[in-house]
């Protein structure tokens, strides 16, 4: 048997492995149901209310000085009564207009606002995981019985806090998954984005309808302070860059399995910026690989591996077939397949985040991801990334 023939069969056998794992992922959206806010007078309670929960809303932000208003604007204007939320922002050694435009609108909503300024706090020496730190600094002054984290450049809707509100208390969750969306700007590089975090978003929900918690986003996440607490805060992964999202749920779900719940409803979506180019984002792309080899969950790993191997046997296939007709032609064969397995789940997912005017770019865009895939999983092990002016590892 021939080498090219060999590598058809072996990526065929990894793209059935791979059909079925999409089709449990299809199964389990396809049961989910949408939340619903509840209609009793606690889903939107008034200033002075007892009945609400308390919310601490955490932003970490540096060089963020296009986003970070209409970010903070994009709450203040919610529904959620102002006397039961609080807006923390870190300050992460912006050099930008950053910290002029939080004194700003700290001065206008005193009462709501307050900063926490990193270069106050810290010393110089580096650490890897200034985001953590943030964090952490914020929860041990937040008031709210509740932590919610977002970043300086996404848009909350009208009923964000409401609808957590209401989730957590017909669910009893002390950790909450929210789903968050790229707006598209129009660029090529835009779609593109949009398209692969939809895939991520799509699993994430998924999973969750599984049973299984295996991805979130701290654009959108919410976690009880004192269950925060009880699992010890980022102790344990604080050496880590990346992962204060992921590797917090995973240490939340070790203690109390069943904790975790995800917030279905197109009301909570919460809008971010894509990155403006390749470069920035291949580099947030390895960043986010770089805790893959961390996980200590075997679902999440095995699932990662089955990803890689077949975009990694697509990738070494295409390349045989430049001097293998034959072989490129089972290869486009073998794409797609790929494609018509992954548009069945993804056409649902891009439904619920009304994008599914991006599915004309799926297939364009099929060798592309291919090679991203391969080229970051790569160096989110064994390299090196830019992130916000940092060398991180």
């Amino acid at each position: 048997m021939s080498f090219s023939t060999l590598l058809v069969d072996i990526t065929l056998c990894i793209l059935i492995i791979y059909g079925l794992l999409i089709m449990v992922y299809r199964t389990f959206w396809n049961r989910l149901e949408p939340v619903k806010l509840k209609q009793e007078p606690d889903a939107h309670p008034q200033a002075g209310s007892r009945d609400g929960i308390r919310f601490s809303v955490i932003i970490p932000a540096r060089n963020e000085q296009e986003n970070i208003q209409n970010c903070i604007e994009s709450i203040l204007h919610g529904s959620y009564a102002k006397d039961l939320y609080e807006i923390i922002v870190v300050d992460d050694f912006s050099t930008d207009g950053t910290g002029a435009i939080l004194q700003r609108l700290r001065s206008q909503h005193p009462a709501l606002i307050k900063i926490i300024a990193l270069a106050q706090v810290l010393d110089s020496r580096p650490i890897n995981s200034y985001k953590k730190k943030a964090l952490a600094l914020a929860i041990e002054k937040a008031q709210g019985e509740w932590i919610l984290t977002t970043d300086a450049d996404c848009i909350l809707p009208d009923q964000w806090l409401a609808y957590y509100n209401s989730y957590i208390r017909q669910t009893g969750k002390r950790f909450v998954a929210a789903p968050v969306r790229f707006m598209d700007t129009g660029s090529f590089v835009s779609k593109f984005q949009c398209l692969d975090f939809l895939s991520l978003q799509g699993v994430t929900a998924a999973a969750v309808g599984a049973g299984v918690m295996s991805m979130c986003n701290g654009a959108n996440l919410g976690y009880e302070k004192a269950f925060y607490k009880e699992v010890g805060g980022f102790e344990g992964v604080d050496k880590l860059a990346s992962g204060d999202d992921m590797f917090l749920m995973q240490k939340m779900q070790d203690l109390q399995p069943g904790s975790a719940g995800y917030l279905f409803t197109t009301a909570a979506i919460v809008d971010t910026l894509p990155m403006p180019d390749w470069r920035s984002f291949i580099n947030q792309r390895i960043r986010w690989a770089s805790k893959a080899g961390t996980y200590k969950d075997y679902q999440i790993k095995l699932v990662l591996v089955i990803v890689y191997l077949l975009n990694l046997s697509l990738v070494v296939l295409f390349f045989t077939g430049l001097f293998h007709p034959v072989v490129l032609v089972k290869w486009l064969i073998l794409i797609l397949i790929k494609y018509l397995i992954e548009f069945l789940f993804m056409w649902r997912v891009a439904a619920f985040f009304n994008q599914r005017n991006l599915m004309g770019w799926f297939l364009v865009m099929q060798p592309l991801h291919l090679l991203y895939t391969v080229v970051a999983g790569w160096l989110g092990m064994f390299g090196k990334y830019q992130w916000k002016g940092r060398q991180v590892k």
